[in-house]
């Protein structure tokens, strides 16, 4: 190379902004063998590898000339293309220095590097994985800044869709010096290839191999580019749970890639509670009838949502096949793997046809965020594929990105294997020696010395590639797995979201996501809105009712008691009851017909057990269950239940006797202490405030009869806050407000405790509630049939033998009537819905203590049934319109007794808890109208006999009328007459003795006069 064409590159490359050379690497990997010595000629700047360009026309013009010899074409290309040029002309350069030196040490970079690549040429993706492989391996080989001189050979190989060609091409690479191989393309080859691949250990690098199975413990030596249908299956689970699905039918090749997929599926849709419910595989060259005879047998199951797993040859005769059919239309869910999406980036545009029938269907494809190198390559797809297609236009998918990145990532390993001083060397296989001679020439073969370390160093890789970040996690596969969410619409398709294993399905590109923490919550999933087959908007509901002409075989317990509830109608097969009326009523509400028929369950002499009805859905012999069946914790681990229709737990009904009210009831609330300390301190509080207040307070003042009547008024009137004598003194205020206080508290006291008394439940019973009958040695009794005897025995250990078995509420009723001393029961535990219905036409009977478990009635279904929740959705409707609380008033609301009813009766305060106080009431009243009868009379007699007429005395009437007008008039006014009367009597009398004086002193002067006047005719 001429001296001044030399210079000039290294002030070249000197001058490019951030450009470092390989002359610092090249010296540790000396060192790092042993060597140590400066390497010359010495530069003024070091050297280290770089990213790898990209290249344009101008540099491929430049490059094609600085390959010419001629040196005045070397100094143009150099002058064209200094940016471009120099790095090449500096690691040409150091190349040679450094291959000498390393000659000279007995360590050198082979010219080429041998690589294999198996694949399908004609093939969907392999025809798109051709293109890019080659123009990665130009690309690789034209980059100065990878694997300085040394040169990639891509040896490609044709399997044409044969897994025996597969193993035979990677055969014959191992028999030539190949270091790793890109491929096979298909999931089946990949786990033989990768057996021969770990033997020889030789990379065997994938971009199109996606089994979840293909893990990095039995196959060390295998390597995927491309993300595991694992994440792709997790994917479609999202998506089922996104849309509220619970079953889905999986249409599958029956091979390694199918099988192993559709299990990695199965096993998401379980961590979402949601299944397979029908696995339809297909022969990998199944014709158009073995598809048309599988499909016929999917149309005629109930789910509607369909995945197919497939191979892009033959997936759109699938769809084809279901077309013909009338599977794609309203009400159906396809959902396609990448397979799909390969297929329409690949071949678009797609025949009306095809196109027709893949409209509104779900794909995945792979997520690849957008970049600067993406568009470059993008951009340049055409012209690659231009010239080895014969104008056929071949689109550009996933698969040929990961391609491509396969090539540069295998190249980067590469270099770091070199720099790790390793060397391309193969030795020969001790077991395959012996071999020799055969006509396989197996001998051939040998084991890649650097196999191990090449290995580590693809592992290492950390880029940037066209499909974004590349780095391999501990399973070999690559990080951030993401997908596209695609539905397809019109004559294309269109985006609804993503998904990524970091945050689920989402709007958002997943390169934004993993910028922020990760949110996995139902309210952070979201897609936009998809049209589905048969052009509908709506979500569809995604079941229907096996298209088979089967009803549903609902098993219906035959009830002997409280056939309110179900009850089979004699000599038919239909049924009746509150049960069955909401069963009805929500079918009804259901958008869709349901066929059934009632079987009934039992003998039809004893109550059947719910839980063996249960059981039978299970094995298959009822599709549903209908009737009283509890929702109980055993039961849910067999079957799924709709909402509760009516609540009913377990209570505890036992014999009643009503206790008489005391006719002096208005006395217990104080004991006899009590009483006689009370009245005393109201008779003490009396006293002491007429002493303080007596000599200053006029009010307290008077007559000592007077005195104690005050004293005894006052203080009882303080029970009423009723006095009216005011205290004048600073103590007695004092005492007064300390004794109201005291009358307060005794008078709330009073109060509450007699109203206790009075209206506290009167119905007494020896069973106090479920503790005391686990205390107790006492039978009970219990529906037969019911769950009940299960939980009394396991869950609170009362012992079997003190459980009876009745089967009637007749049998209730005498079992309770007769108690345990004449063979009958303590009491009966059962539920709620059955005792009320019981209570309410025996009222000697009630429920005693709480409701002690909680539960419901519902209709059974089997496990992940879609009607389970339409039925529920229903009922929930029902109880929302009251259309349940008037089915319930039409078969169980009670007319003639219920416990509530008898408990109010007595709860109502009858006239015998108030006679005592009635009775001394009115017996004050009549003493006090007899004393005041007497006074009456008394004064009537006192002041009326003798102003009375001597007629009107003598008449009955008048004297009845003179003493009731004398009883009417007010008192004052009869003493003011009686003292006037009295006054006028007292003149009248004093008049008469006057005028009785005055006569007798006449008469005396006229005896005086006559004696005198004799004795002077005597003389």
């Amino acid at each position: 190379m001429h001296v001044g064409i030399r210079e000039e590159a290294k002030r070249t490359v000197a001058s490019i902004p951030g450009w470092r050379c390989i002359h610092h690497k090249w010296t540790a990997v000396l060192q790092m063998s042993g060597f140590h010595f400066p390497l010359k000629p010495q530069l003024p700047f070091h050297f280290n590898f770089c990213q790898p360009s990209r290249f344009n026309a101008v540099d491929s013009f430049c490059y094609s000339l600085w390959d010419d010899d001629d040196m005045a074409a070397q100094a143009t290309a150099l002058q064209l293309c200094p940016f471009s040029i120099a790095p090449l002309v500096i690691t040409r350069v150091l190349d040679a220095e450094l291959n000498s030196e390393l000659r000279r040490a007995g360590i050198s970079w082979p010219s080429v590097v041998n690589i294999g690549a198996i694949f399908s040429f004609n093939s969907t993706i392999g025809k798109v994985a051709k293109f890019a492989l080659e123009a990665a391996v130009q690309d690789v080989n034209s980059d100065p800044t990878v694997l300085g001189g040394t040169k990639l050979k891509l040896r490609t190989q044709d399997t044409n869709f044969s897994g025996f060609g597969a193993i035979m091409e990677a055969l014959q690479f191992m028999e030539g010096d190949t270091v790793a191989i890109i491929g096979p393309q298909s999931s089946v080859m990949a786990h033989v290839v990768s057996h021969i691949a770990n033997e020889l250990q030789v990379p065997l690098i994938s971009y199109a191999a996606t089994d979840p199975t293909l893990f990095s413990l039995q196959y060390p030596f295998f390597l995927m580019t491309t993300h595991s249908d694992l994440y792709q299956m997790a994917a479609i689970a999202d998506l089922v749970d996104y849309y509220g699905w619970r079953e889905v039918i999986a249409i599958y090749v029956d091979d390694d890639y199918g099988r192993n997929g559709i299990a990695a599926l199965g096993d998401e849709l379980t961590k979402k509670r949601c299944k397979i419910s029908y696995k339809a595989p297909m022969y990998p060259e199944s014709s158009r009838d073995d598809i048309t005879d599988v499909l016929v047998k999917v149309a005629l199951t109930e789910s509607r949502i369909l995945v197919v797993h497939t191979y892009t040859e033959w997936g759109l005769e699938v769809l084809d096949v279901a077309q013909y059919l009338g599977m794609t239309g309203s009400g159906y869910v396809w959902i396609a793997t990448n397979w799909l999406s390969t297929v329409v980036d690949t071949d678009a545009p797609l025949p009306s046809n095809a196109m027709n029938n893949i409209q509104g269907v779900l794909t995945l494809r792979m997520y690849t965020p957008a970049s600067e190198l993406k568009s470059n390559f993008v951009s340049r797809w055409s012209n690659l594929t231009s010239a080895g297609t014969m104008n056929r236009h071949v689109g550009l998918s996933a698969y040929g990105l990961y391609a491509y990145d396969t090539v540069w990532v295998l190249a980067h390993a590469i270099n770091a294997f070199f720099n790790q001083g390793g060397s391309i060397s193969f030795s020969n296989d001790s077991r395959l020696t012996k071999l020799r001679g055969g006509s396989l020439h197996l001998d051939a073969m040998s084991i890649f010395d650097g196999g191990n370390l090449l290995l580590q160093s693809i592992l290492q890789v950390n880029m940037t590639g066209v499909t974004g970040p590349i780095k391999f996690n501990s399973d070999h596969s690559l990080i951030r797995p993401a997908y596209e969410v695609i539905n397809v619409i019109g004559t294309g398709v269109r985006r609804i979201g993503y998904w990524s294993n970091y945050s689920g399905l989402s709007v958002v590109p997943p390169a934004t996501l993993y910028t922020k923490p990760p949110n996995r919550t139902s309210t952070n999933q979201r897609l936009y809105d998809a049209i589905w087959p048969g052009q509908a908007a709506q979500t569809p509901r995604g079941w229907v009712f096996p298209n088979n002409g089967r009803q549903l075989i609902i098993g219906v317990p035959d009830r002997v008691s409280y056939r309110e509830f179900i009850s089979r109608v004699k000599g038919t097969d239909m049924f009746k009851g509150y049960c069955i009326d909401v069963f009805t009523a929500a079918l009804s509400l259901l958008p869709y017909a349901v066929p059934y028929k009632l079987v009934p369950f039992g003998d039809g002499i004893h109550n059947p057990s719910c839980t063996d009805l249960v059981r039978l859905i299970t094995t298959g012999v009822y599709d549903a269950a209908i009737g009283d069946i509890a929702i109980v914790t055993n039961r849910t681990r067999m079957v799924d239940f709709t909402q509760p229709y009516i609540e009913s737990g377990l209570v505890v009904v036992a014999p009643i006797k009503t206790s008489n009210s005391n006719a002096w009831a208005f006395l217990k609330p104080f004991s006899k202490n009590m009483w006689i300390v009370t009245g005393t301190f109201f008779l003490l509080v009396g006293a002491v405030v007429w002493i303080l207040e007596h000599r200053i307070n006029d009010e307290f003042r008077g007559p000592p009869r007077r005195q104690f009547v005050t004293i005894l008024w006052f203080s009882f009137s303080t029970l009423f806050f009723a006095h009216r004598e005011n205290t004048v003194s600073t103590l007695g205020r004092v005492v007064l407000i300390i004794w109201l206080f005291v009358v307060l508290i005794i008078n709330s006291s009073y109060t509450a405790s007699l109203t206790s008394i009075l209206t506290v439940q009167q119905l007494s019973s020896p069973v106090k509630g479920i503790e005391s009958l686990q205390t107790s040695n006492d039978p009970i009794g219990y529906q037969q049939g019911s769950f009940a005897v299960n939980y009394l025995s396991e869950e609170l250990n009362i012992h079997k033998s003190r459980l009876v078995p009745l089967n009637s509420a007749e049998d209730y009723a005498k079992a309770l009537r007769d108690g345990p001393k004449k063979g009958g029961v303590a009491a009966v535990v059962d539920e709620r819905a059955y005792i009320e219905l019981f209570l309410s036409t025996r009222c000697e009977f009630t429920i005693v203590g709480q409701e002690f478990t909680k539960s419901g009635w519902g209709f059974a279904f089997p496990r992940d049934s879609p009607l389970a929740v339409d039925m529920s959705t229903a009922i929930l409707k029902l109880s929302e319109t009251g259309d349940l609380q008037r089915i319930h008033d039409k078969w169980l609301k009670g007319s003639a007794c219920r416990s509530q009813d008898a408990k109010l009766a007595v709860d109502r305060l009858q006239l015998r808890s108030f006679w005592g106080l009635y009775a001394i009431c009115g017996l004050a009243c009549l003493v006090a109208l007899f004393i005041y009868a007497i006074l009456m009379v008394r004064q009537f007699s006192k002041h009326y006999i003798e102003e009375s007429d001597s007629s009107v005395q003598n008449s009955r009437s008048g004297r009845l009328q003179t003493f009731l007008s004398f009883v009417d008039e007010k008192e004052e006014d009869v003493k003011s007459r009686s003292k006037r009367r009295q006054m006028e009597m007292a003149s009248t009398r004093s008049t008469y003795e006057d005028e009785s004086m005055s006569s007798s002193k006449r008469r005396h002067i006229e005896l005086s006069s006559n004696k005198s006047t004799i004795t002077s005719d005597q003389v």
